[in-house]
């Protein structure tokens, strides 16, 4: 009888796994994020890679000024698997889609984030990567050469 009312002391002592939640399991401590999220380091590559197109888009916005009213820049993963009849052999880096007045669509330049992160070699060299691709887009565009729109582009 003794051996029965320790065993269901030490029960009562147990917690029950279908019972409550215990944060500190295995006493690692509590689960959260590593960084608060106003940290530089706590945004996504994704996220960063956005601001550098953000960055990029608005020196050249400042430098053309109303040339790029209305125009549309987004960023995408990787390009769609049917390329445009006009490429051929290479992974675009980026794209020009002309407005359709019928459909309401204004002019769009999208960067295709993982090729041009594929072929950077850090920071510096990413953000030079972004701003002549977009820097060729851009002239696509307006029908002009790519020196015409950035003196610092290397083709």
């Amino acid at each position: 009888m003794a051996d029965r009312a320790g065993s269901e002391i030490a029960r009562a002592r147990i917690p029950s796994r279908r019972g409550g939640r215990r944060r500190d399991r295995h006493g690692r401590g509590l689960r959260g994020p590593l960084l608060p999220p106003l940290m530089p380091a706590a945004r996504t590559r994704a996220e960063q890679f956005d601001d550098v197109v953000l960055t990029v888009v608005d020196v050249l916005e400042r430098r053309l000024g109303r040339e790029l009213e209305g125009v549309e820049f987004a960023v995408e993963e990787v390009p769609p698997s049917a390329p445009a009849p006009w490429e051929s052999g290479s992974v675009p880096l980026g794209r020009y889609f002309p407005a359709d007045a019928a459909a309401g669509l204004t002019h769009r330049i999208v960067v295709y984030r993982r090729p041009v992160v594929g072929r950077a070699d850090g920071s510096e060299d990413l953000a030079a990567l972004v701003r002549d691709v977009l820097v060729e887009q851009i002239a696509h565009m307006l029908g002009r050469a790519p020196e015409d729109i950035d003196s610092d582009y290397e083709s």
